[in-house]
């Protein structure tokens, strides 16, 4: 008995994460149509999981977090967009900075 309850949990666990890279990588994909296309970069972020860092073709960015690196890697795999192993110089290059940006950043430099 305890094999196929399992078995069972198994399943409703790999069940949830297939529905989860499907969600992610859905809202990758709607990113990546309103930009221009998109590229992106996954990274471990501890116990919370992995950030997926997306930036357009026109230079917007934003990102998405997914509970495991795993998940985070199959939900790019799936949206088609290219990844890349790190945020250097030559990515992050391509994202443009607004006033908001400019204004959340310097708060953060004065204590606001």
């Amino acid at each position: 008995m305890s094999s196929i309850l399992g078995m069972a949990d198994t399943q409703q666990v790999d069940a949830r994460a297939e529905r989860t890279v499907s969600r992610l990588a859905h809202r990758i994909g709607a990113f990546a149509k309103a930009h221009g296309g998109a590229e992106g970069q996954v990274a471990h972020i501890g116990e919370r999981g992995a950030r997926i860092v997306l930036v357009g073709e026109d230079g917007a960015w934003g990102d998405l977090v997914a509970p495991t690196y795993a998940i985070a890697e199959q939900a790019v795999t799936k949206s088609g967009i290219t990844v890349h192993e790190s945020f250097d110089g030559e990515f992050a290059a391509k994202v443009t900075t607004g006033p908001y940006e400019w204004k959340r950043m310097a708060g953060i430099q004065i204590g606001g």
